[in-house]
C-alpha cells in the first residue's frame, strides 16, 4: 500500500481574476523612473501570495472551501525536492490546505497513474501537479495526458494548451503566466512592440510567443519565435523591443546583441561551476546580465525574477480551481 501523506496549513490570505474574489494590483503597480528597471520576482510573488492569502481568509470567514493544491514527487532527485518543498511552504503561507505523495524512484508508471486517478476522483483536491522529470521508465506525456484537465493547475494537459491557444479561459502553465504577470505589474508596454522569444518548448517558448500576441494588457505585441536553427539570430535579437530568453544555455544573450532600452525577461537557470563559490558553482541564466542590464530599460535577474513568480502563479490556479469547483457543486 503506497503511503500519502496530507499536510494540513493553518488560516491566511488571497484573491482570483474575473470571479467574486477579485485582486486588486492597482496598490502592486510598480512604475519605472530609472533607466533601469529590475523586474523583481520575489517581492512580486510576494504580493500576489499575500493577495492570495486574503482570499483564503474571506473564503474561510464564509465557511467556503479551503484551496487544496497536491503534488505527486517521484524518486529523489534534489531540484525537483527543493521545488516541491518550496510548494509545501507556500501553501503554508498562504492558507491553502496540501498534499504530497512521495513516491520511490522504481514505482511503476501504472503505480504512478494509480495514484493518478485516485487524486481526479478526490472531490477535497482542487488541483494537483506530477512534478517533472519522472525517471526514464515511465512516460511523462502519457502521465500528463490523464491529468483531469480541470485539475490541471500546472496549465500542461492539451485541453488547457488548446484552450489557451484560442483565448479560452484554462489554466496558464505557471512559467509563462508569472512572466505576463510581471509585464503586467510593472506596465511594461508591449502593445505594437517587436517581441523575441528564443526557444520553442511546448512549457515556456511556445506559449509565450501566443500570449504575447493575443488581445490582452500584456499582448498585442509582433512576435517572432528563434530557435536552434534560427539563421542571423544577432540580427533579430538587435531589432527587438522585448526578448524571452528560454533556450537554456548559460549567458547565451550577450549585449552585442540587444538594442538600447529593450525590456529581457530571462527564463533560463543553470548551475556553472566556479571554484571562488564556497558550494562549487554559481547560478545563470540564459542571459548575460552585466553587459545586457546596460543597455535595458527592464531586466529579470537570476535568480530571483520569472523563478519565484512560478510557485506563486500555480497557487494562483489552484484557488480558481477552487473557486471552478465550489461553483459545480
Amino acid at each position: 500500500m503506497l503511503k500519502v501523506k496530507r499536510i494540513i496549513f493553518p488560516n491566511t490570505k488571497y484573491q482570483i481574476p474575473n470571479t467574486k474574489y477579485q485582486i486588486r494590483n492597482t496598490k502592486y503597480q510598480i512604475r519605472n523612473t530609472n533607466p533601469m528597471t529590475i523586474l523583481d520576482g520575489r517581492k512580486t510573488s510576494s504580493d500576489i501570495k499575500d493577495e492570495i492569502a486574503e482570499a483564503v481568509k474571506q473564503l474561510k470567514s464564509e465557511n467556503k472551501k479551503t484551496p487544496h493544491l497536491a503534488a505527486i514527487l517521484v524518486g529523489t532527485d534534489g531540484a525537483s525536492m527543493t521545488y516541491v518543498n518550496g510548494k509545501v511552504k507556500a501553501c503554508e503561507r498562504v492558507g491553502f490546505n496540501s498534499t504530497l505523495i512521495d513516491l520511490p524512484e522504481d514505482t511503476s508508471e501504472q503505480e504512478l497513474l494509480d495514484n493518478i486517478h485516485r487524486l481526479n476522483a478526490d472531490r477535497d483536491i482542487d488541483g494537483f501537479i506530477v512534478q517533472l522529470p519522472l525517471p526514464k521508465h515511465i512516460n511523462e506525456q502519457k502521465i500528463l495526458m490523464v491529468i483531469d484537465p480541470d485539475k490541471d493547475v500546472d496549465g500542461f494537459h492539451p485541453t488547457n494548451v488548446g484552450r489557451m491557444a484560442l483565448d479560452l479561459p484554462c489554466f496558464l502553465s505557471a512559467t509563462p503566466y508569472g512572466i505576463m504577470e510581471l509585464l503586467e505589474r510593472y506596465n511594461v508596454e508591449t502593445s505594437g512592440k517587436n517581441v523575441v522569444v528564443i526557444g520553442r518548448s511546448h512549457i515556456v517558448g511556445r506559449p509565450m510567443s501566443i500570449l504575447m500576441s493575443q488581445k490582452r494588457k500584456a499582448g498585442n505585441a509582433t512576435v517572432t519565435v528563434a530557435h536552434s536553427r534560427t539563421k542571423n539570430l544577432s540580427g533579430i535579437t538587435q531589432k527587438a523591443d522585448i526578448i524571452i530568453a528560454a533556450l537554456g544555455i548559460p549567458e547565451f544573450l550577450t549585449g552585442e546583441m540587444v538594442q538600447e532600452g529593450v525590456t529581457v525577461i530571462d527564463v533560463g537557470i543553470t548551475r556553472v561551476p566556479d571554484a571562488g563559490k564556497s558550494r562549487g558553482y554559481r547560478l545563470a541564466g540564459d542571459v548575460h546580465f552585466e553587459s545586457v542590464s546596460k543597455k535595458a530599460a527592464y531586466i529579470t535577474p537570476v535568480p530571483g525574477g520569472v523563478g519565484p513568480m512560478t510557485i506563486a502563479m500555480l497557487l494562483k490556479n489552484t484557488l480558481l480551481a477552487c473557486e471552478r469547483n465550489h461553483n459545480k457543486t
